[in-house]
């Protein structure tokens, strides 16, 4: 057994990270106060969207966007069953239905084809929205599912946990980032420790469209408004405010947003090293020696992969799931396909015919992969995997 423990993710808190919070701390505010504004503001123009609304994680983050988009029992959304439940639990909590669209096995996000095969297989107006997720990091081709939503009368979310700072390239050539509102109606993040941005927990919501962000801001704050213009009632005095809908205590403390501004501003040199790493675990499986290992390249030019996680397949997942723990390197599989787990057979999802999905789940697991994992322990990853799946 090794003494070296290498999770398959990892936050890096600096000193200018502890700084920051421990500042908050010294303030007036320890919950929402300007912190949460500066880190909205600084976020939306990271990603360029005109728009961001800091919620208390990714979770809340999709349960606010299905309320604002009016989700309820007679909505059905389809989405992808490799992600993390809440994807499609946010629909659930609003009464909806999901449904399941298989996986493209090159990219492992969802499949514009089997999405419209889906859409076409039913009658116009029965399905509502789409949430594509930017799997791993590898973003989605939204111009093309915009296409497809507008054809149908639907709406999108953008699932873009795993893939602040990736962009693809749309069809007039431009850069279009992960979140920054152009195709989508909203898109959502999160800041749990295994993200690109930590700020323990946190979630952030983006948009360009300013009748949703006003909805958004009431909903995070139990359905209450203050804003003297949208009173429905006289305003009895200054402490006057009204619960105009049903909302939730979705909010983000300040001492959080600045642990997150503080993240923020380093956001582009993790980048990089997620890409260097990315790199030369690609260069490493492509040899000879690498056997039955596949890992998921990526165009050189026509997209940037966040690499959230970095994902190998092998016939034998368990076996080297087993191998790596013995030796210290604590891989992870994301995810067990999210119609298989017995909430969802239990309600109908049992015979779904997502073969795509399954088979990827049965071989995939995710290695290393954050900024701070050096090259000497990328190397004793590499030679593990090698040694129990390589040739």
């Amino acid at each position: 057994m090794s003494t070296r423990s290498i999770p398959y993710g990892r936050q890096n808190i600096t000193e200018a990270d502890i700084a920051a919070v421990t500042e908050a701390l010294k303030a007036d505010y320890l919950t929402t106060g300007p912190r949460v504004d500066e880190f909205e503001e600084k976020f939306a123009a990271y990603i360029g969207a005109k728009y961001a609304v800091a919620v208390a994680n990714g979770t809340a983050a999709l349960h606010l966007c299905a309320l604002a988009l009016d989700v309820d029992e007679h909505s059905r959304v389809i989405t992808t069953p490799i992600t993390f439940a809440a994807s499609a639990n946010c629909v659930r909590y609003c009464g909806g239905e999901v449904w399941f669209a298989d996986i493209d096995p090159e990219t492992l996000t969802l499949d514009l084809e089997k999405v419209r095969e889906l859409i076409e297989s039913h009658p116009k107006g029965f399905f509502t929205g789409i949430v594509p997720v930017d799997f791993a990091g590898y973003p989605v081709d939204l111009e093309a599912f915009r296409a497809l939503a507008d054809a149908h009368g639907l709406w999108l979310i953008e699932d873009a946990c795993h893939a602040p700072g990736g962009w693809f390239t749309d069809s007039k050539g431009i850069q279009q980032w992960c979140g920054n509102g152009a195709y989508a109606d909203l898109a959502i993040f999160s800041f749990h420790p295994v993200k690109h941005i930590a700020s323990g927990e946190g979630g952030m919501i983006t948009t360009n469209d300013a009748a949703l962000y006003e909805r958004l801001k009431v909903l995070r704050t139990h359905g209450i408004t203050r804003d003297r213009g949208n009173l429905r009632y006289p305003n009895h005095g200054g402490w006057y405010m009204e619960m105009q809908q049903l909302g939730y205590n979705y909010r983000i403390p300040d001492i959080l947003c600045a642990l997150g501004i503080s993240q923020l501003s380093r956001a582009e040199e993790g980048m990089q090293r997620r890409q260097e790493i990315a790199r030369r675990y690609d260069e490493a499986f492509s040899g000879g020696d690498a056997g039955a290992i596949r890992f998921h390249g990526v165009p050189a030019t026509s997209i940037r992969h966040a690499f959230h996680l970095y994902v190998i397949e092998v016939p034998d997942r368990r076996g080297l799931y087993d191998h790596l723990r013995e030796h210290g390197i604590y891989a992870q599989v994301h995810y067990i396909p999210v119609h298989t787990m017995p909430y969802y057979r239990d309600i109908g999802y049992e015979d779904a015919d997502l073969h795509r999905s399954e088979d990827y789940y049965a071989g995939a697991l995710s290695l290393p992969m954050y900024p701070t994992l050096t090259d000497e322990e990328q190397d004793f990853v590499i030679a593990r995997v090698k040694e129990y799946a390589g040739g």
